[in-house]
């Protein structure tokens, strides 16, 4: 006990003299210095998350222009089925942000790729427990009221789907991974190789050899899996040295603690990442569904877009939050929370006007379907105020998953998306039969409330506390010491 209480003294010496030469420096040179080492991580996070993207984006532009109904049904599986296994699976991996980041701050590396082969096994077992959503489309579609027709082809595509619901597995877990040490270079160059080859076997299979749907997703699902492999083997052949020390036995052990981590972060994520689904499933019963699903899928991808760069910034939060709580500096871990949330702000606020201008012109890329277009046209100032909301809300959430406070945010995405948001929405949808733009009103003033309840918990957060409660983690979670990891 006596060591350590010298231990704990040592490092508040330590964190107080670093504390003490950083407010020395200009604020304009403190700035450029976190800018600096914030762009490490977001920089390849929002090139990654672009690329991946882009996936969706491309696929959607082959499948449009096979059909308009081919194009609805593949909206509702990318948007309701893809889109709720990305957030319990991405929610899950949240959780390796707050265990690794701060783990790798504090420089206890051990047991770091133990962490990930825990996550991996419990991430496993949900999505066999999702597995079923994607067997049985076409009947929960059908009976949540959409469209025969959509519904059927719904069904064909969501079976087709099901390796990218898998490849999310591996993908986050390992994003998650490298990010915590800053190599997330090797993501963004398997995204931007993955997108190449999506690009020209999404031609050959739609296009030349006109495969149809099984073309177009076949080269989807691969464009999923090829970044994959490559982070395999550079997280397992040799390049994270001081964190991977092999496969081992012990992450079969303390998966409990793991699974309700991993839930507090998924049910954060996943309530976050749903809104938007729940939104289309709404859309699917007015009138008119086609050209409204086709119109509100066309704004929530050009929304989608800029929420990669806010999810960059998501990434970054996370990790330089996780790291300096991890080496016991709280002014650093506040200093960067506000540095990641103005520079998000300041991207967001001139996309926001860019899209204010340009309105429906937009959606050409899309369709031909002069209905769509206008409909576009019509729904793109809500799009335009839905990217300036989502340029600070995720950067926040980040926060969250950098200090660890999974939990707390759940119960107010809870409450600000589904008890206020939601209500407000279906009402001025249906009972003031504003249709779409009611729903999405109703949603934007949810995500409005969360927002301003997130900034308040940011603002009100005692840093040095959060030094505290991260020491206590990592010397819990860390009782393994490296030497005992099995190489197998």
């Amino acid at each position: 006990m006596e060591g350590d209480s010298k231990l704990q003294k040592l490092l508040t010496g330590v964190k107080t003299a670093k504390d003490a030469e950083e407010e020395e420096l200009s604020l304009v040179k403190r700035v450029w210095n976190e800018s600096k080492v914030m762009w490490i991580v977001a920089g390849p996070a929002i090139f990654t998350r672009f690329s991946t993207f882009g996936i969706n984006v491309i696929s959607q532009a082959f499948v449009g222009h096979i059909g308009s109904r081919e194009l609805a049904a593949f909206a509702l599986v990318f948007t309701v089925l893809i889109r709720f296994a990305n957030g319990v699976l991405l929610g899950m991996a949240g959780a390796l942000a707050t265990l690794c980041g701060q783990a790798y701050g504090a420089k206890e590396y051990g047991m770091m790729g133990v962490y990930l082969q825990r996550s991996w096994i419990v991430s496993f077992l949900v999505a066999l427990v999702l597995l079923p959503v994607f067997i049985f489309t076409t009947p929960i579609l059908t009976l949540l009221g959409q469209e025969e027709s959509i519904a059927q082809v719904a069904g064909t595509i969501s079976l087709l789907m099901i390796p990218v619901m898998f490849s999310f597995i591996v993908s986050f877990t390992c994003q998650q991974f490298l990010q915590s040490q800053s190599k997330n270079n090797i993501i963004a160059f398997m995204a931007a190789f993955s997108l190449t080859i999506h690009v020209i076997l999404s031609w050959l299979l739609t296009i030349k050899y006109k495969f149809g749907i099984v073309g177009a997703l076949s080269s989807t699902s691969l464009a999923f899996w090829i970044p994959n492999i490559g982070q395999l083997i550079f997280v397992t052949c040799g390049w994270c040295p001081e964190t991977w020390k092999g496969f081992s036995f012990l992450a079969f052990k303390d998966l409990w603690p793991i699974f309700k981590l991993s839930l507090s972060s998924g049910a954060m994520l996943a309530l976050e990442l749903w809104y938007n689904t729940i939104l289309v499933l709404l859309t699917g019963n007015m009138e008119n569904a086609e050209v409204e699903i086709d119109a509100l899928s066309i704004c929530l991808n050009i929304n989608g877009w800029e929420m990669m760069i806010s999810l960059g910034f998501l990434a970054a939060a996370s990790v330089r939050v996780a790291n300096e709580l991890g080496k016991g500096s709280s002014k650093s871990a506040k200093f960067s929370v506000a540095v990641s949330v103005l520079t998000s702000f300041t991207i967001g606020f001139v996309l926001f006007l860019f899209f204010l201008f340009f309105r429906e012109k937009l959606a050409y890329i899309f369709t031909k379907n002069q209905d769509v277009v206008n409909a576009v046209g019509d729904l793109s100032p809500l799009l335009a105020v839905s990217i300036l909301l989502n340029s600070v809300q995720p950067v926040l959430s980040g926060v969250a998953l950098g200090a660890g406070w999974q939990s707390t945010v759940a119960y107010v995405n809870l409450g600000c998306y589904y008890i206020i948001g939601l209500p407000v929405g279906i009402v001025l949808g249906n009972v003031f039969h504003w249709q779409v733009k009611g729903i999405w009103i109703g949603m934007l003033f949810g995500t409005l409330v969360q927002t301003i309840v997130l900034v308040i918990i940011t603002y009100r957060t005692d840093w040095e506390e959060q030094v505290t409660i991260a020491r206590n983690r990592v010397n819990r979670w860390s009782k393994v010491e490296p030497d005992h990891i099995s190489d197998n």
